[in-house]
This record gives C-alpha cells, sequence and structure tokens, in this order.
C-alpha cells in the first residue's frame, strides 16, 4: 500500500524511509510559529530555568496577535515582554501588531510543501493549506522545539474527505467545516484530515486555508491539502521560492488511509452551528426567529480577504439592521490595506459596520467585541464554546461571513441566498 502526504512528511522529518500509523517518532522542526499568549511569556521562564537558548532563531516566527492592542496593564506587559524575547534572542522574523499569526505567516509564504511545522496555538493546523504537516502544541511541547529543534509524536492515521461540484450561491468553505463537524464528528484524535477532490482543487488558499484551520474543530491532529499550482502562487506572492520538488509532495493513489468519505458541494446549503459546539449545525432554514445583537466578522478563520468580500457582496447597498451591530476585525494590516484599496472597506463601513483592530479580538474573549450577559451572537469565527466570547450566558452561533453579513442587515439569523439573488 502507498503513503499518505502526511506520512511522507512525518517520515522525512524523521530520518526514516517510510512510517506507520501507531509509531512513536521524533522529528525534526523546520518552522515553529509563537504567539503572545502561549509563547514567551510561558517559554522564556522556563528557558531560564533550564539556562537554556534559542535552538535556530531563523527557524522561529513570533508573532503579537492576541493581546493587541493592549487594552490594560496586563496586557501591555505581555507584548512587552514578546519583545523583549525577541531582542533577546536575535529573532529576525517577528510581526508585532502585524495581524494574526496563522495569517501572517501565509502571506508571508513561510510554509510551503513538504514542511514540518508546529506552532503554540491550536489552530496552527492551517499551515496545512500550503501541504505541509503543521501541528499545535502546548508550551510546555513547544519549550521543547525552541530549545531543541525536535518534537515526538504518533504518526497519525490519514482520513480523506472528497468534494466535488460547485457551491451554489451564499456557500463556502465555512459551511463545509461546519457540516464536517456535525457529520464526522468532533472526536477525531490521532487523525489527519485530508481534504481533496475538484472543490478543494477550484478554492483559493484562502478558503483551503478555513478548511486545514477547522479540522482542529474536528479534534484532528492537523488538516492538510495537497500542493498545486494554486499554492506555488500563494509562495511567491507572499515573497518566497518554492522549492523545485514542491509539488512532489502528494499521496499515493493506493494510499492506506483510514476512511474515505465523498461529498457533492452542489447539495450544501449554508449552515450555521448553534451554541455551544461548532457540531451543533444544520442547515440555515433550520434556524429560525433568533434575533441577534451582535455580528461578529474575525479570526484567523472568518476575516480574510476573500471574507470581506463575501461581506461586501452582501452589504452592497444595504445597512444592517438597528439593534444589531456588525463588527469586523480583518485578520491582518495587509488585508486592511487589500480591502481599502479594492473598495471592499467602503462598502462595510456605508452598510454601518464597525471597524476594529486586527488580532484576535473577541474571538478568544480579548479586546473589544466580547458580549454581554445573555446577548446573542452569530460570527465567522471557528469556536463558539460557552463564554468563548464574553459572558457565560452569552449564546453564539457561528455561520460563513455570507451568512454573518446576511444576519446583520435582517437582525436575526438569516439565509444569505436571499440577498444574492
Amino acid at each position: 500500500m502507498g503513503y499518505s502526504i502526511a506520512q511522507k512528511i512525518i517520515a522525512r522529518a524523521a530520518g526514516r524511509d517510510s512510517v506507520t500509523p501507531g509509531e512513536i517518532v521524533t522529528c525534526s522542526v523546520d518552522l515553529a510559529l509563537l504567539l503572545d499568549s502561549g509563547g514567551p511569556r510561558r517559554i522564556w521562564p522556563r528557558l531560564k530555568e533550564l539556562g537554556a537558548g534559542v535552538w535556530d532563531p531563523d527557524k522561529i516566527v513570533v508573532v503579537t496577535d492576541h493581546f493587541t492592542p493592549a487594552v490594560d496593564a496586563e496586557s501591555a506587559a505581555i507584548l512587552q515582554l514578546t519583545r523583549d524575547f525577541v531582542r533577546e534572542f536575535e529573532i529576525p522574523r517577528f510581526f508585532d501588531m502585524q495581524g494574526i499569526g496563522h495569517v501572517v505567516l501565509t502571506e508571508n509564504g513561510f510554509v510551503q510543501p513538504g514542511m514540518f511545522a508546529c506552532g503554540g496555538d491550536s489552530h496552527s493546523s492551517n499551515g496545512g493549506a500550503f501541504g505541509c504537516y503543521m501541528v499545535g502544541f502546548g508550551a510546555i511541547e513547544m519549550t521543547g522545539v525552541v530549545v531543541t529543534g525536535e518534537i515526538w509524536l504518533q504518526v497519525p492515521e490519514t482520513v480523506r474527505v472528497n468534494w466535488s461540484g460547485a457551491f451554489g450561491p451564499g456557500v463556502a468553505a465555512k459551511d463545509i467545516m461546519l457540516m464536517l463537524c456535525r457529520e464526522l464528528g468532533i472526536n477525531n484524535a490521532f487523525k489527519v484530515i485530508e481534504f481533496g477532490g475538484d472543490t478543494v482543487a477550484g478554492m483559493t488558499m484562502n478558503e483551503r486555508a478555513t478548511l486545514t484551520n477547522m479540522a482542529a474543530e474536528m479534534g484532528a491532529e492537523t488538516g492538510i491539502v495537497e500542493p498545486d499550482d494554486t499554492t506555488l502562487a500563494a509562495i511567491r506572492a507572499g515573497g518566497q521560492h518554492p522549492d523545485a520538488a514542491a509539488l512532489d509532495w502528494c499521496s499515493d493513489a493506493d494510499t492506506d488511509y483510514e476512511a474515505v468519505h465523498n461529498f457533492v458541494a452542489t447539495e450544501l446549503a449554508p449552515q450555521v452551528a448553534a451554541p455551544h459546539s461548532p457540531a451543533n449545525s444544520g442547515p440555515v432554514g433550520e434556524v429560525t426567529n433568533v434575533r441577534v445583537d451582535q455580528a461578529y466578522i474575525g479570526a484567523c478563520v472568518g476575516a480574510k480577504l476573500s471574507d470581506l468580500h463575501m461581506v461586501a457582496e452582501v452589504l452592497n447597498g444595504r445597512t444592517v439592521a438597528g439593534g444589531t451591530r456588525l463588527l469586523i476585525a480583518p485578520a491582518s494590516q495587509q488585508v486592511i490595506v487589500d480591502a481599502t484599496t479594492d473598495g471592499t472597506m467602503k462598502i462595510l463601513v456605508d452598510a454601518g459596520a464597525y471597524l476594529l483592530p486586527t488580532g484576535c479580538g473577541a474571538c478568544a474573549a480579548l479586546g473589544a467585541g466580547i458580549l454581554a450577559e445573555d446577548e446573542v451572537c452569530i460570527s465567522s469565527t471557528n469556536r463558539n464554546f460557552k463564554g468563548r466570547m464574553g459572558a457565560n450566558s452569552a449564546s453564539v452561533y457561528l455561520g460563513s461571513p455570507y451568512t454573518v453579513a446576511a444576519s446583520a442587515v435582517a437582525g436575526q439569523i438569516a439565509d444569505p441566498r436571499e440577498m444574492l439573488v
């Protein structure tokens, strides 16, 4: 039997000809992402206790995104510590208040096919859209990575998920993931979700990143998409040069997948996940008479340039309903520049949207946009657990940027297809 792309990447990183699911191996890390949330403030004290330094500053990317901009003295201290860490260890790739780490990483072409990468955040799986194996680890594991440049792991099984056909109006990659959280569940530990099929091949890199990002919501180790010319173009757009053998990183035709699932995109309706799990999802038409206090466009999964384009498609010529606030926190400074240049930002502001600073923000109940007791929000973010965006009694629904925008206009959860005719 053949090998999956994940097995091939892990084998290369482990210095092996091949690996088998269930084996425990030690892998050399090609790139490590540290964020202000669980990075230097958790790792540096351990380095001091160990009397250790950083294994390779050139293979580390540091981004401030969770506590930016600082809203209190504690947040400011965390950011200052992060900046001091970067100076202390002379880490050249530091992005301070430039955007959400997972998006900054891909915007700059830092993740490439065949890489074995890791990050100190569960949504590090975002990088898998570029054909690399990228997984999130906790602060203790990331301390080991920072010191040694290595990490052990149990080789996961791979589940192949194929999508065929074109999306209908108002449907996006986010709808795929909300549907998969329901159909395949959120307990996929020690599994890689490999996305394929002509639907995925036709997606932009931003949409592919939505798939791999939310593999974390399925409980998977990571998500991955085999690289193609679209991948290489995105790497070049980020100012980097793809490896000459980049397209060789693909699964064998006779790969022994744990399971293969086939779905048809033309049959998919816009999805909404009800509180308090992404798996509580169903077609938007099943959610009726749910008034919305806040509609939120944000996070690494839901505020990229293509996401703002979806919002603008709905909002163009319309206004946000009275009694409902639409908050937009673009995923990066580059997104703000691009959305301003192409006219998207004007459409959003003219419709009554409030613009927030780039960063993780209300997605992680940090900064502006958190919810009060008993408020109802529909959000383009990845999670809707109790208390995730503020008060424990608040209710958070999840939808695509199309659905969030339509709900902001209607003042209640609404089907975006009705506004895209």
